[in-house]
């Protein structure tokens, strides 16, 4: 391949900034995908806490940088944002049982055709992980945002069932936590169906998550 001249490679360094023009998902400086000063607010920090007698390890808090930038990986398409998100996630599995395996909670299938690839799913293989789907969904479910604590509870019980087995220990992984109902949904389903789980992973958790207010 015959190298190009610097200036024809400024050239077309332009000519695709104009057509695909980018910027920082955490804070908006144009020609970057993510700035060093935002990556550095993805650095893990992980904490845990249990819910329904389920230990939760997240990596990062949902808030600021973070928040920004998984919004802008699950809403609008920037897949490549994951690698920058996956070692939160690889921090909280760390922590949580580094040998189990993983088992991502289901997205639903609008979701899936919605945005063309499942965000756990992708954030756990850039972490190094191989999700396994063991779940599926048995019914709809209304949106968990603005709900109560106890009608998000409320709203996934009896909504997950295991359609596999693994004779390994398992961890579940979700993207966000916030008062731990899914997940422990999740976790119902799966050792009903026999399956022995040890904890969950998260990449990030909200203020809720610790009882703040949001």
């Amino acid at each position: 391949m015959i190298p190009l001249p610097p200036a024809v490679r400024g050239a077309l360094a332009d000519a695709l900034s104009l057509a695909f023009p980018t910027w920082c998902a955490g804070c908006d400086l144009p020609d970057t995908p993510l700035c060093a000063p935002c990556r550095a607010h993805l650095v893990p920090e992980p904490r845990r806490r249990t819910a329904g007698g389920l230990e939760i390890w997240s990596g990062l808090s949902f808030e600021g940088v973070a928040a920004r930038v998984l919004r802008a990986f699950k809403e609008d398409g920037r897949t490549s944002l994951a690698r920058a998100l996956a070692p939160a996630l690889a921090a909280a599995l760390g922590a949580c049982d580094p040998h189990a395996a993983v088992v991502p909670v289901p997205a639903s299938p609008a979701s899936v055709r919605r945005r063309g690839y499942r965000p756990v799913e992708l954030i756990a293989r850039r972490a190094g992980a191989e999700p396994r789907r063991l779940l599926q969904l048995a019914r709809a479910t209304s949106d968990q945002r603005g709900l109560t604590r106890g009608a998000r509870s409320a709203n996934v019980a009896g909504s997950m069932t295991t359609r596999g087995d693994v004779d390994l220990p398992v961890v579940l992984v979700d993207d966000v936590v916030t008062t731990g109902a899914t997940l422990a949904e999740a976790a119902r389903a799966l050792r009903a169906g026999g399956v022995h789980v040890v904890g969950a992973a998260t990449v990030a958790f909200t203020a809720r998550t610790y009882g703040a207010s949001r």
